[in-house]
């Protein structure tokens, strides 16, 4: 008898990975799908980053390294936090990881005891929840909408604390809605926080170079609760190194030890050539390497939002960062077009992967099942191409 886990079947495949699924399987069968399900840029690694990499592999740099990255990573990381976010971290609060999920899988269960509480604002990345689960730990999902840019207040936090909270997770910019934190909402959580002296926070600040307004603000600039955010970052998303897999934690020492702790138990240390590479981005001059890209996805913005409003019905507001565009779909539930009823956005994604051939995903994988996630994470004439599709099937549904 096949009998799993209860862990495993307690939690979801990711609905992103999921969606990227279908897409292939159709395009398999010879359909031409457009598929904008994954949060991947479409740029390549910049060369100066492939070459470190080459560099490494030719002078052999193939060992074990320390478990949290070696020293010289970790040094390189501390500069950059500081250069860039005026962050003051030494190389024993860093923990480089195999991608920024793993980093955040190592913070929730060095801390989360089962039954702990842990606020995620919502809408929330796919893996949180499910990482919580893994965990044992009681979400409590504080719910946004797209009138208030998806974005929690000082009074909604206050409100859902209680003394079984051990953890706060959200991330500026967010996936999936785009949405940025300002210096002055930030202050108005960490006060709240600094009340409650055992409340932690994960700041998953992975998006911070894809920012069209003012600039990144990161959650750890307030000295009074500075001990106790764990900043996530990594490189998959600002440098295109998706697949490279490097994630970073920068945290109070003694939660990057327990980090440490369990990633030895886990993977060890990740690839010794991404570490590599890893190096050489933490050194990029943003204007010359990182500004082109973060451009670039500004003008899809701008095309996509104009695009957008062409179609009746779709509720959008303006992302200020990441690469998604969030509308709320609910227009479009109770429709009907031949065999297909629209009860909800997961409804509307799979009809419109039918219909139109463009893979998107449905809310309910970020906690609301009445938006779609728009990946605009690829260039302006497939992006053209997608809406004209997604327009045309959805002035079927009557």
């Amino acid at each position: 008898m096949e009998t799993l886990s209860d862990r495993v079947n307690r939690i979801s495949e990711s609905q992103t990975i999921a969606m990227a699924r279908k897409s292939r399987d159709l395009k398999a069968q010879g359909v031409n799908v457009i598929s904008l399900s994954l949060g991947e840029p479409d740029f390549a690694t910049p060369d100066i980053i492939k070459e470190a990499a080459k560099k490494a592999i030719d002078e052999n740099f193939s060992y074990y390294t320390h478990v949290s990255g070696y020293l010289e990573l970790r040094e390189a990381i501390c500069k950059k936090f500081k250069r860039d976010n005026n962050l003051d971290y030494t190389p024993d609060q860093i923990v480089v990881s195999t991608g920024a999920k793993q980093s955040i899988a190592n913070a929730v269960l060095c801390l989360v005891n089962p039954n702990d509480e842990v606020i995620i604002p919502a809408p929330f990345w796919v893996s949180y929840l499910e990482i919580l689960k893994l965990a044992e730990g009681k979400p409590v999902i504080l719910n946004t909408t797209i009138e208030t840019d998806f974005k929690i207040t000082a009074q909604q936090l206050e409100k859902a604390i209680t003394p079984k909270t051990k953890l706060i997770m959200l991330s500026t910019p967010c996936n999936p809605t785009g949405s940025v934190y300002h210096k002055e909402e930030l202050k108005a959580l960490a006060e709240v926080v600094a009340k409650h002296k055992d409340l932690y926070i994960i700041s998953d600040e992975i998006y911070e170079h894809i920012n069209f307004g003012s600039g990144h603000q990161s959650f750890a600039q307030f000295d009074f609760i500075k001990d106790r955010v764990i900043t996530i970052n990594g490189v998959s998303k600002g440098f295109a190194m998706t697949g490279w897999r490097g994630g970073i934690m920068a945290a109070p020492k003694w939660i990057a030890q327990a980090c440490d702790k369990m990633q030895g138990q886990f993977t060890s240390a990740t690839s010794s050539i991404t570490q590599k590479a890893m190096h050489k981005a933490m050194e990029l001059d943003y204007p010359t390497y990182i500004k082109p890209m973060r451009d670039a996805f500004l003008n899809r913005r701008d095309l996509v939002l104009k695009l957008m409003k062409e179609i009746p019905g779709l509720k959008i507001n303006v992302p200020e960062g990441a690469f998604y565009v969030y509308p709320d779909v609910s227009y479009y539930i109770g429709k009907k077009y031949k065999n297909y009823t629209i009860n909800n956005a997961t409804d509307l994604t799979l009809f419109l992967l039918d219909e139109a051939h463009v893979a998107l995903v449905p809310g309910a994988a970020f906690g609301e099942d009445t938006y779609i996630r728009f990946s605009y994470a690829t260039n302006e004439e497939i992006l053209t191409e997608a809406i004209k599709r997604m327009k045309e099937a959805l002035a079927k549904l009557q």
